[in-house]
């Protein structure tokens, strides 16, 4: 009766109230209506991965999704015969499990309805291919149904990847309307090369779009969580996610396992492409990257990943420990038929330091560390904050988890370890984080338990609601088409990019052996300075000592010489940078007492790359304030472009070093938005610049390099300019691209007051040998005809260079 008087008194509310009704029921009969059939078809259905993750993970994403407008058909594929493998299948599927919260009959139910739609077939050839696509076609008309779309699951070795793509896109893509999702499990390559040839034939197949490359630990719910906790406690972590406040980013996967039965894998891939190129640098781009105003805009999350890529710092043979378990080379001589001479030098621990450099954490550590045969199973990523508190009581009289000066922290903790569970712990002294309810609980305490130096109670910590399996996240997100949770093309070369120079220096590292679990004791505990890591204990003796081993660097001392009659200075590449950089910082401080001030021209490529960061980072009594850099050579691009010597000299030591802006003097190789065009007379002007600022046009030290074909600077065979004359800064021409360049010339390097050559790797070992032997020709060999007037000219060479 209220109601009818109501709605007489208010006629309008009451048509907005049937309107309000009408289109939740069209709702309801949308929601309710087919949205369309979809076929998975799981490649490699009888193998480990599928047997014990995605068999249950396909049960799970049923148990999610029927009933709510999709139909479902799984094809459970392999070369297996049909016979046997329907057997294999059928194992694989008895193991099916339901969630702790179904009931029984249900989970019966369901389990059945899933049995019924799941087949197997063996999938060899292009027939077959097709045979696979007319029968989905057949089911999805018989049924009535339309065909929403096909995922294809490789759970397959990569080189099989090439022949399955051919088929699946010549013979067996959905019709037009529908969608295809190909889901490709790594390795993504074994270095940059095969990355790339391996996408590029990816790539002739599908879509970008149509790719999910998988890497299970983003499927993780602590991993998972890490951008989500970032978003919603976004106000409270702006001022604190940055290098003011966090001391260092550890990112942890520990496993107690060897690796028996997998050697073969693992004497191709080891530890760093196994866990580190991916799973750990994933979880590096989710802490470090910028965070986008959505974070549920796919583009933008990929995007800010690639940009965490863009600036971190080039990895180097010091930025890594590694180490080997004891009895791994003996398991793979057994296992791969090796003599008993062979010993393996692949990793199965590694520890390896990473900088970014940007704004928000330039000088900060991250670690990123994975060993097998360690004392634990556990995984963590954990941001250790900056203290700058300091209490006067005694620790007695600390407030119980609230002192701000016990230690601040966050954990992403990942699985296993004491806690045994994903969990998220944030210390009581920092703030109480927001988490969603529906997914995230507190934890009960566990006063017995102590996790990174301090009892649970010392945290706000958070379990699931519901603990889910990664590959059940991932399915889910596959099917739902979301593509923040995989990996781009571009994020994995750019990943492959970062990793190959260090994989390549490390290929003839010796390991430190360890003797696996409790035993290894402080064995492997490292430290880090700078930009270098090192082991903290020296080991005294080899635990498994083999005929032949290979020389490390300390069997050798820094070794002084004469080359071409000058002194020469040699010793392994760590050694001789270090004692380089240490002669540089020696002239600089002599100059500056003089004269006070220091010119340093220096030369591009990668060669220098080393020196730089070393100088940036283990240097601070160098008088940069007092100093002017120059360069020696300049390839004709744009200053910004990363080809540019000013950029790489920018990137590895600009950005780390305080130099009065005006001190440092680029070459003029773009100007009037033209590049080394002569009447924009760049040499002219580059020249006069050191004329009016150089006393005498006498550099205090020049540092250059030696090429494969004797050039030095930008100084040629090819190209006779600059060897001689009067002009002090030339436009020459090199043999490779970028082909035009500006360098200083022969006879003002040879003004100088030290001349520094810096010769590094085996490649060099033919000229280095050639060069010895000739006189002064510097038309055929220009590094000949560098000899200071009146000063010093001093080489710099490792051991590959020089000994070969």
């Amino acid at each position: 009766m209220l109601a009818k008087t109501f709605f007489n008194r208010h006629p309008g509310t009451w048509k907005m109230l049937i309107v309000a009704m009408c289109m939740a029921l069209l709702g309801c009969l949308q929601a309710q209506e087919p949205q369309g059939h979809v076929s998975i078809i799981l490649l490699g259905a009888t193998g480990d991965l599928a047997k014990k993750y995605l068999w249950q993970g396909l049960f799970q994403l049923y148990l999610d999704e029927a009933g709510k407008g999709h139909s479902f058909s799984f094809h459970g594929a392999a070369l297996t015969a049909p016979k046997q493998g329907q057997e294999l299948m059928a194992k694989a599927l008895e193991s099916l499990s339901c969630p702790k919260d179904m009931a029984p009959s249900h989970c019966a139910e369901r389990k059945d309805q899933f049995l019924q739609l799941s087949q197997y077939r063996q999938l060899k050839t292009t027939e077959d291919y097709q045979a696979l696509s007319k029968d989905i076609e057949g089911q999805i008309q018989h049924r009535g149904l339309r065909e929403a779309g096909r995922i294809f699951y490789f759970s397959v070795p990569p080189f099989a990847y090439a022949d399955i793509a051919r088929n699946i896109n010549s013979s067996c893509r959905p019709g037009p309307g529908a969608w295809l999702r190909v889901v490709l499990e790594k390795p993504f390559g074994h270095d940059y090369l095969s990355a790339q040839q391996l996408a590029t034939e990816l790539r002739s197949f599908f879509q970008e779009e149509e790719m999910y490359r998988v890497d299970h630990y983003l499927g993780k719910q602590a991993v998972a969580q890490i951008l989500p906790f970032r978003d919603q406690n976004r106000k409270v972590l702006d001022s604190l996610w940055n290098r003011h406040h966090v001391e260092r980013v550890e990112i942890v996967v520990k496993e107690r396992v060897d690796a028996a039965g997998r050697t073969s894998f693992y004497e191709e891939y080891g530890v760093i492409r196994d866990i580190l190129q991916n799973h750990l640098t994933e979880i590096l781009t989710l802490v470090a990257m910028e965070l986008p105003h959505n974070v549920s805009n796919v583009e933008a999350v990929l995007q800010h990943k690639l940009q965490v890529f863009q600036a971190l710092r080039g990895l180097q043979k010091g930025s890594a420990v590694v180490g080997q378990y004891q009895t791994y080379s003996e398991q793979v001589r057994r296992e791969l038929q090796k003599p008993d001479s062979f010993h393996s030098l692949t990793p199965t621990f590694a520890g390896i330091l990473v900088h970014i450099d940007n704004l928000r954490w330039e000088g900060v550590p991250f670690i990123l560390m994975s060993g097998k045969a360690l004392d634990e199973r556990v995984g963590y990523v954990r941001i250790l904050f900056k203290n700058r508190a300091y209490c006067i009581q005694s620790e007695k009289h600390w407030v119980t988890a609230q002192s701000q000066c016990l230690p601040r922290q966050i954990v992403f903790h990942i699985g296993h370890g004491d806690l045994g569970s994903p969990a998220m712990l944030v210390s009581r002294n920092l703030f109480r984080p927001s988490l969603p309810p529906e997914s995230w609980m507190e934890m009960e305490d566990q006063p017995e338990l102590r996790l990174f130096g301090r009892p649970l109670s010392d945290y706000y910590a958070y379990s699931p609601v519901r603990e889910r399996d990664a590959y059940s996240i991932l399915l889910s997100h596959i099917f739902h088409c979301r593509k923040d949770s995989f990996i781009t093309t571009e994020n994995l070369l750019a990943s492959w990019v970062f990793w190959t120079p260090v994989l390549d220096s490390l290929a003839r590292e010796v390991p430190r052996l360890y003797p696996g679990g409790a035993e290894n004791g402080h064995l492997l505990d490292f430290e880090f300075s700078g930009g270098q890591l090192s082991f903290s204990q020296q080991q005294l003796e080899q635990l498994l000592p083999g005929p032949g081993s290979a020389p490390v660097p300390s069997d050798f001392q820094v070794l002084r010489a004469k080359y071409r009659d000058s002194p020469l200075i040699s010793a392994w590449p760590e050694e001789l940078i270090s004692k380089l950089a240490d002669d540089i910082e020696a002239t600089a401080v002599r100059a500056v007492r003089r004269f006070g001030k220091f010119h340093l021209a220096l030369s591009g490529g990668s060669s220098p790359v080393a020196l730089f960061q070393q100088l940036a980072m283990g240097h601070y009594g160098f008088p940069w304030a007092h100093t002017h850099l120059w360069l020696v050579d300049e390839r004709c691009v744009p200053l910004s472009d990363p080809e540019s010597n000013f950029q790489g000299l920018q990137a590895h030591l600009l950005q780390h070093i305080r130099v009065p802006y005006y001190n440092i003097h680029p070459m003029p190789v773009h100007l009037h938005q033209r590049l080394c065009a002569e009447e924009d007379q760049g040499t002219q002007i580059y020249a006069s610049e050191i004329s009016a600022l150089v006393t005498n046009s006498s550099f205090d030290l020049v540092l250059l390099g030696m090429g494969t074909d004797g050039h030095t600077a930008s100084l040629f065979p090819q190209s006779p300019a600059g060897l001689d004359g009067e002009q002090p800064v030339v436009l020459t021409k090199s043999p490779s691209r970028p082909h035009l360049r500006m360098s200083l010339s022969l006879p003002l390097i040879n003004r100088a007051k030290k001349v520094a050559v810096l010769v590094m790797g085996r490649v060099k070992r033919e000229i280095t040998l050639l060069v010895s032997r000739v006189g002064h020709e510097p038309k055929k060999w220009p590094i000949s005809g560098v000899l200071p007037s009146s000063g010093q000219l001093v080489w710099y060479m490792d051991y590959e260079a020089f000994l070969g």
